[in-house]
């Protein structure tokens, strides 16, 4: 069929708006809209089958049932339903009611039509340009703020804002602080008395004390903290700090000034944790720092059951340094990690000094190994270990993290 055929065999569906006419050939031509489009292939096929002028009416469409003629009235809506929400940059997206796209897709498959825009796409466009002429944004899809979905069925916009991310460094001085929000073990969040009726297993964390100022400095609904590893709970995060990225969720505002968010959170935490902020984030950061496999220096304090001398001790840590190390997931956590064997390397460690016949350790070791462990054998799981290698039994009396160094940093 020709074009005019294919324009007399569409019409024979029903009544037909322009808008919808013309995107059944919307890949074809440039520089028209899809009403002009179906406006001028209407006037075609009606001289050519010599037939007098006749404008549809936009709600008789049978397919769209007006909706394509009422795009500024969507955009008010939308206009609307963003006011008190900050953004540069925004998206249209359509919830086409299943009815319309079986109809507009039977019509494709029927005449085998090869240039036809789908109903989603014209709202999408059409719509997010009278958007940006009323809101002076500008529409981006790739990494829009603000995200609009046009429910055409319920007559509804629902707004989706984007998450914003930022990066930094954070300094845990307080033993006893997981890093992250715990649900209490007994109630599973749902509060209990046990956890006081907080949902907590901990009262405070990292992420809880830095996405306090955060929550409020945003308007955001949440924030959540992506570190790169994890500190034990009775471990301090110290040196240059732990590298991180907050993911702040349903922000209502996005510039922020991080210097005076960074001040905010170092004010409001007391001592207990302090952060440095190095910039804006995204998505990608956050895989990045979750991949990355990170080398950790640790300063422990180390007891052993009964007389070793210095000499000794040393000796024994000498026969670690360099060693790849097998460990079976600890006794301590394996109720929430998988019983397997890893393998990790003691890249370097000794003995910095004494205190009350303990001894002070430093250790720099792969991402992944467990330095309780690797001190104490943990029950044979860890093989070689410093109880191992001494014969008597070896603790840890206190753990600091004292350096977290990225693969770009160790380059």
């Amino acid at each position: 069929m020709d074009v005019i055929e294919e324009v007399e065999a569409i019409l024979g569906y029903g009544d037909t708006c322009n808008h919808c006419l013309g995107r059944f050939f919307g890949r074809r031509s440039f520089g028209l809209t899809n009403e002009e489009r179906g406006r001028a292939l209407r006037i075609a096929h009606e001289i050519t089958a010599n037939e007098p002028h006749q404008e549809p009416a936009p709600e008789s469409c049978w397919i769209c049932g007006g909706e394509l003629s009422r795009t500024d009235a969507w955009a008010a809506r939308v206009v609307e339903a963003m006011q008190g929400i900050e953004f540069e940059t925004f998206l249209i997206g359509t919830r086409v009611p299943p009815l319309m796209a079986e109809s507009e897709e039977m019509v494709w498959s029927d005449l085998s039509l090869r240039d036809p825009e789908p109903l989603k796409a014209e709202m999408n466009r059409e719509v997010g340009k009278a958007v940006s002429e009323l809101s002076g944004k500008v529409a981006d899809l790739q990494k829009p703020d603000v995200v609009a979905i046009l429910d055409l069925a319920n007559e509804t916009v629902e707004i989706q804002v984007n998450p914003v991310f930022f990066a930094g460094r954070y300094l845990k001085y307080e033993r006893g602080i997981p890093q992250t929000h715990w649900d209490c073990r007994a109630c599973r969040g749902a509060g209990c008395e046990r956890c006081n009726f907080t949902g907590k297993q901990y009262a405070d964390s990292v992420e809880e004390l830095i996405g306090r100022p955060v929550i409020e400095a945003f308007d955001a609904e949440g924030a959540v903290l992506h570190g790169a590893g994890r500190e034990d709970i009775d471990a301090r995060m110290l040196g240059s700090g732990r590298p991180f990225v907050m993911e702040v969720e349903t922000p209502r505002k996005r510039s922020v000034d991080l210097a005076a968010l960074e001040a905010e959170i170092n004010r409001s935490a007391e001592g207990r944790v302090a952060v440095h902020l190095t910039g804006w984030a995204d998505r990608k950061m956050v895989q990045s720092l979750k991949s990355d496999k990170a080398h950790k220096k640790y300063r422990i304090l180390v007891e052993i059951d009964g007389p070793v001398t210095s000499d000794e001790f040393r000796t024994a840590l000498d026969q670690l340094k360099g060693v790849t190390i097998r460990q079976r997931t600890p006794t301590r956590v394996s109720h929430r990690r998988a019983d397997r064997v890893r393998e990790r390397q003691v890249i370097d460690i000794q003995c910095t000094g004494t205190q009350d016949d303990r001894y002070w350790v430093e250790v720099v070791g792969e991402a992944g190994l467990y330095i309780k462990e690797l001190v104490s054998g943990d029950g044979g799981r860890t093989r070689p270990s410093l109880a191992q290698i001494l014969g008597r039994t070896a603790s840890v009396v206190s753990l600091d993290v004292v350096q977290v160094r990225t693969t770009n940093e160790q380059r």
